[in-house]
């Protein structure tokens, strides 16, 4: 079987108060500056940026969804498509998509012409802990999967994680080998069940999970997790709080040898139409 690699670039990213397009567009200014430091001296086929990378996670920030939300050609497009002409790679990034007069939490990937591959906007809006996004945010209809060197990428965006359904379809129906999972999980009572719902899905799926939160002090501890996991495979971590730009690396044989286990080819087509048995009562 030829093997097929990708190189990843994850980007655990502090993202500072932008409550002002002035603010926005300095963020997004020196987040550029930093990728094409880094690109000039180690490139990748893939940029991840997580969930709403464009702006703080707050509800004083959100407030201003008016003036910062974006159109799919917008501020953020602009600034990594640029990029992505420019070092011949795919970009994935978050921004607050606007849709006539509903807002959307959005994970767009530009292509290494520069060109839009597609926009995902969240299918679950998270409203419990430190989120608020009801408030603000309606929810997308739709999935989204992209080409990257052949090999199938679907983005999802954090609440999107607790609902195994989303991930198995992607996986078995459309068949993503890499799933991106951008968030912008908080240090609220949640925050300690993440890693486990992130290693269930890359291992009952058979595929590479990455799951990139933003860095600070209530943030961190990005994951990415190859499809099978054990002593001798085991997940990696990035920094517990601080930035941490992390070269990862992707194999397609290793999927290949995950998948001799038959665990996706032992399910069920169907598991409703099952009858439930009724002991005889004594």
């Amino acid at each position: 079987m030829t093997s097929t690699t990708l190189s990843l670039l994850a980007c655990q990213l502090n993202i500072p108060k932008t409550n002002s397009i002035a603010e926005r567009d300095t963020h997004l200014h020196a987040t550029a500056t930093r990728l094409r430091k880094r690109l000039s001296q180690q490139s990748a086929d893939l940029i991840i940026l997580p969930e709403l990378s464009s702006i703080d996670y707050a509800r004083d920030t959100f407030d201003q969804l008016k003036i910062l939300a974006e159109t799919d050609s917008g501020a953020s497009f602009q600034t990594y498509s640029e990029i992505a002409k420019e070092f011949g790679v795919t970009i994935v990034y978050g921004y607050p998509g606007q849709r006539e007069n509903r807002f959307t939490i959005c994970q767009a990937a530009v292509g290494a012409d520069g060109q839009l591959l597609g926009v995902y906007e969240k299918l679950h809006i998270a409203h419990y802990g430190a989120s608020m996004e009801k408030d603000y945010f309606q929810r997308g209809q739709q999935l989204m999967v992209f080409e990257c060197k052949g090999i199938r990428v679907a983005p999802i965006i954090c609440y999107d994680i607790r609902f195994p359904e989303l991930c198995r379809t992607l996986a078995t129906q459309h068949d993503a080998s890499l799933i991106l999972h951008c968030g912008a999980y908080y240090r609220d009572e949640s925050f300690p069940s993440w890693h486990p719902f992130v290693i269930t899905r890359a291992m009952e799926n058979q595929i590479y999970m990455l799951s990139l939160n933003r860095a600070g002090k209530h943030y961190g501890q990005s994951l990415f997790c190859p499809p099978w996991i054990d002593s001798q495979h085991p997940c990696e971590n990035f920094e517990n709080e601080g930035e941490d730009f992390k070269y990862l690396s992707f194999d397609s044989q290793t999927i290949a040898r995950a998948r001799a286990y038959p665990f996706l080819k032992d399910r069920r087509d169907d598991y409703s139409n099952l009858t439930l048995h009724h002991p005889r009562k004594s």
